[in-house]
């Protein structure tokens, strides 16, 4: 796994999730451009609250900046069934590699915990990134009205076993 930096400069470490960044994860999920105009709704009223983070393999990106550690990104894996359920990259640091390394980090954790695939339901616009880290198309999730009312790319990561 290639090393990054922040913003700063300083490295980029990925570290398990804990209760007190659930409102971090919130406002970063809530305040994705990603999700503007037609996508809104979709995470308007969405939490990433203590209990999911308790409950899943979620790990953070951060970086140190003047007021401590500062929340990149983040992703949850969810191993049963194998998802990745969450995967946001703060919008003013999306292009440098923190998505790629969430990624490979995940993928690092999948293999640990047993698993040769990792299904993701993608947002469409992040269906290009998902090709790009090698993720597999698979299939179409149909829409899910109200809350989803648009239909969505499925993709699968292959896990290898080392």
């Amino acid at each position: 796994m290639r090393s990054r930096t922040s913003p700063t400069g300083r490295p980029i470490t990925i570290r398990r999730a804990v209760a007190r960044d659930a409102k971090r994860l919130t406002r970063l999920v809530r305040g994705s451009r990603a999700y503007e105009g037609q996508y809104a709704a979709a995470v308007a009223g969405y939490r990433v609250g203590p209990d999911y983070i308790e409950a899943h393999r979620a790990f953070v990106a951060v970086g140190a900046d003047e007021h401590g550690d500062r929340v990149l990104g983040f992703y949850a894996l969810v191993l049963a069934p194998p998802e990745l359920d969450l995967l946001f990259v703060a919008d003013e640091v999306q292009g440098r590699g923190i998505g790629r390394l969430l990624v490979a980090h995940m993928q690092s954790e999948a293999r640990a915990a047993g698993l040769d695939r990792v299904k993701v339901v993608s947002h469409r616009p992040a269906e290009d990134f998902y090709h790009r880290v090698g993720a597999v198309r698979t299939g179409t999730a149909l829409a899910n009205p109200p809350a989803v009312p648009w239909d969505r790319p499925e993709f699968e990561f292959r896990i290898p076993s080392e």
